[in-house]
């Protein structure tokens, strides 16, 4: 692998700068791929694009670019969100932004040349797609920390990852349009093409997200992974009809997996919904879809007996097992539910009793 030192101006990086939405962004002539797949999409905000342009402006340094060689022509590898804040400001066709109530055309002509004249320092690299792609993770270092779905975008790219990137990967993506009151992340990010790889890679029996990536990676498309998401989503929409702000996150493509093929009376399972959000017991709201689906309760966390409520009944008892009969100090017995909390008994005092250790647990067990 070689690597070379590239000084050019802005003015360069800026000549046939152009971008083509889902076909990508090119600069410097056309010869420099600005979005390679392995590139998360333009993410900057107004504070740190206006930062980048009023850095040139003054004259201060930018951080080093990387671009690595294929052919004749370039792929950016780190540097993508400043490169594209000033080819948007400066190329005559965008113009799509003011820095301290600036635009373009608005600036004089000594202004101007003052950034279009600005040098950038590039380190190119030259090699094989797999020496590329392992700098590309090293130089990961300044900036925006690619996320663990960025990395892996590295290593698998492929027509496979660019149709799924179209899915779940645009700012307004697909996914996103579908499924923003279930999921949490952000698309740009990658978080919902991760999560709904690390879903389906569940249905496939497989261990992690890069076992899935590395299987279709050279696949022609991702309408595998397109249709799963959708079935997944819709058979959320039709369990759980009533939208609610705790839906949002939960692993859904998990449950889905397996409970798919059961039969739910939806309404039936509203009013338990509505029941469990409205018991103070349950601490965890979030928790309710997938205890309504389990039974689990560990999803509930059901509220504790608080320490006044155990030395109540620990007094109330005279310290003595109301299974066993033996007498033990407080500190060797654990709080239980006389009523258990499935069957309406509440967190109270009045339904408070400590049991010793073993048969606490002999109890958990039946």
């Amino acid at each position: 692998m070689q690597i070379d030192r590239l000084q050019i101006k802005v003015r360069d990086l800026v000549q046939g700068y152009q971008d083509k939405g889902l076909d990508g962004v090119v600069a410097y002539g056309g010869k420099l791929d600005v979005r390679p797949p392995y590139q998360r999409e333009y993410i900057y905000q107004g504070k740190q694009r206006d930062e980048v342009i009023r850095s040139v402006m003054k004259g201060y340094p930018l951080n080093v670019m990387y671009w690595s060689k294929v052919g004749d022509e370039y792929e950016l590898m780190d540097g993508q969100q400043r490169t594209i804040s000033v080819c948007r400001y400066v190329a005559e066709s965008e113009q799509t932004f003011s820095v301290d109530f600036k635009y373009w055309f608005n600036l004089q002509e000594d202004e101007r040349s003052r950034i279009l004249d600005y040098p950038l320092d590039i380190y190119v690299c030259d090699g094989t797609p797999s020496e590329i792609l392992a700098w590309f993770r090293v130089i990961n270092i300044a900036g925006l920390k690619l996320t663990e779905q960025e990395l892996r975008n590295t290593s698998y790219t492929g027509p496979w990852l660019s149709d799924a990137k179209m899915h779940f990967s645009k700012p307004t993506s697909a996914a996103y349009n579908m499924a923003k009151d279930y999921m949490s992340g952000s698309p740009i990010r990658q978080d919902y093409l991760e999560t709904a790889i690390s879903w389906i890679a569940d249905r496939d029996g497989l261990a992690t997200v890069e076992d899935y990536m590395a299987i279709h990676q050279n696949d022609p498309n991702a309408n595998e992974l397109w249709l799963y998401f959708q079935k997944t989503i819709q058979w959320v929409e039709a369990t759980f009809p009533n939208k609610r702000s705790e839906m949002k996150g939960i692993g859904w493509g998990l449950l889905y997996n397996q409970f798919k093929d059961g039969l739910f009376d939806t309404a039936a399972l509203e009013d338990e919904i509505k029941a469990l959000m409205m018991d103070d017991d349950v601490t965890r709201k979030k928790g309710i879809y997938q205890y309504v689906l389990t039974r689990d309760e560990k999803y509930l966390s059901i509220r504790q007996f608080t320490e006044a409520q155990r030395r109540e009944a620990y007094e109330r008892q005279g310290g003595i097992c109301p299974k066993c009969g033996q007498h033990f100090e407080i500190g060797e017995m654990e709080a239980d539910h006389i009523t258990p909390w499935s069957k309406g008994g509440k967190t109270n005092a009045a339904n408070c009793q400590l049991l010793c250790l073993e048969d606490n647990r002999r109890k958990g067990a039946v």
